[in-house]
């Protein structure tokens, strides 16, 4: 099983992107993607480039694919997820672990609701999770806070509560690796970007000099057939492939 990680920047660069999807439908099984936008309307200045319909376009792209969007103001920005029709999915759902759904305040990106998306479902005889996730942006930096503390804690408190045999998380953070909100869910779960000595998660056009942000995390017990950063440079971070 083959999954894709990738904040795809509110689909800036939408006929490369739209072809990324294109080139791995077939190879890969399930997609998490971060800022995406499914119709909905946005008055930040940030996103005026952005490509509103970008879930609905992505869909169009893989056809042998389910798509599931995860709002978490309006249908404005959210998460998304799309899977194999050949996999059954048992449940579908997103938690909330930084304010709520429809909190951002005057359009403050700092105060927009933080949720993790996820679904669930048997393969070859054992259950899976996989949580797609896009962690708090406060502006400023890629550092602790109260607040990513306690969002790592509600991650760490929703994973505990589900009884499948493997979770796999995973997603743009917004965290860099030495941060003690990164440390936390390293306790339980393994953290593929230290142990394949990942130098950077951003593509060229990232021009800021921190170079990580997004993580994919794997029980211990679990066989990693590969992990890679790829090099398709689509959006300002890179995909991460993950084979289980």
């Amino acid at each position: 099983m083959k999954i894709i990680f990738l904040n795809i920047w509110g689909g800036k660069i939408k006929n490369p992107l739209l072809d990324f999807f294109k080139k791995y439908s077939n190879s890969v099984d399930i997609f998490c993607l971060q800022e995406v936008f499914n119709g909905g309307k946005t008055a930040r200045a940030i996103y005026k480039d952005d490509n509103m319909n970008i879930f609905r376009e992505i869909g169009e792209r893989l056809p042998t694919h389910k798509g599931y969007f995860a709002a978490s103001e309006g249908n404005e920005e959210g998460l998304a997820i799309f899977v194999k029709k050949n996999i059954t999915i048992e449940e579908t759902g997103d938690v909330f672990v930084f304010r709520h759904k429809d909190a951002m305040k005057n359009g403050d990106g700092k105060t927009l609701g933080r949720n993790l998306q996820y679904i669930s479902f048997v393969l070859d005889g054992k259950k899976y999770l996989v949580g797609n996730f896009h962690g708090l942006w406060n502006g400023i930096n890629k550092l602790d806070s109260d607040n990513r503390l306690k969002q790592s804690q509600k991650i760490i408190n929703f994973l505990d509560a589900r009884n499948e045999d493997c979770k796999i998380l995973g997603g743009d953070f917004n965290l860099l690796p030495e941060t003690q909100s990164v440390k936390m869910l390293e306790v339980d779960l393994k953290n593929l970007i230290k142990e394949y000595n990942i130098t950077s998660t951003r593509s060229s056009f990232y021009t800021k000099p921190e170079k990580f942000a997004d993580y994919c995390f794997v029980p211990p017990t679990v066989d990693v057939k590969q992990f890679e950063v790829l090099k398709d440079e689509i959006s300002d971070h890179l995909p991460l492939l993950v084979e289980i």
